[in-house]
């Protein structure tokens, strides 16, 4: 179990390798991320370490004020976005310790987390794959969701019944991602393939 680091997508393009392959990729600002908590065995039961991300003002109103005494006890910036990694042991750990993207490789594989795309609410044809009722005259279940199951018994809709309903905005992990490059000036990470989310959305680089 190793820390990671949050970055933002920033979009989408493609290059092209030394045999003229066309690769799609995706851009990531990772960081830089800095240490705000260690957990350990003795105090919490687990090793963690917990990094902050994007750095607010004090007086944001975003900031509770549990939240600011957490930064304050500390001495650090109050941070916008906070997560914690699991670690073997949080000896090798300092409050305030700096993580960027120097923290990966390239060639390296990493695992990306993220919130896909939201659909909103969805009908069953869009959102289950459902065929259409008739079309034709008479017919009075074109788009309708149909028969959800025997009246008498068992007399209820059964768990787990493919149904209309919000579809997206859920967090997935995309694994084995590979690092194509790397820029350290601008703390950019470029991965190929897809990742979830929109551009600026936050996500989550970790070591495979």
């Amino acid at each position: 179990m190793s820390v990671g680091i949050l970055g933002n997508k920033v979009g989408m393009t493609q290059i092209f390798n030394t045999k003229g392959d066309v690769i799609p990729v995706t851009i990531i600002k990772g960081g830089p991320c800095y240490v705000t908590q260690i957990k350990s065995t003795e105090k919490c039961g687990y090793n963690a370490v917990q990094i902050g991300y994007t750095e607010i003002a004090g007086n944001s109103r975003s900031l509770t004020k549990p939240r600011l005494g957490h930064f304050s006890k500390v001495n650090l910036q109050p941070f916008k976005y906070l997560k914690e990694y699991k670690t073997d042991t949080e000896t090798n750990y300092e409050i305030g310790q700096k993580f960027d993207v120097e923290l990966f490789e390239i060639g390296q594989t990493v695992n990306i987390s993220g919130l896909t795309i939201g659909k909103g609410n969805l009908g069953n044809i869009k959102r289950n794959k459902h065929t259409r009722g008739a079309m034709s005259h008479g017919s009075k279940s074109h788009r309708l969701q149909g028969s959800l199951g025997a009246g008498t018994t068992p007399a209820r809709v059964l768990p787990g019944k493919k149904m209309p309903g919000r579809t997206g905005y859920e967090q997935r992990t995309i694994k084995g991602l590979e690092i194509i490059d790397i820029d350290k000036s601008q703390n950019l990470i470029v991965v190929k393939g897809s990742i979830p989310g929109k551009a600026g959305n936050l996500v989550s680089i970790k070591s495979s």
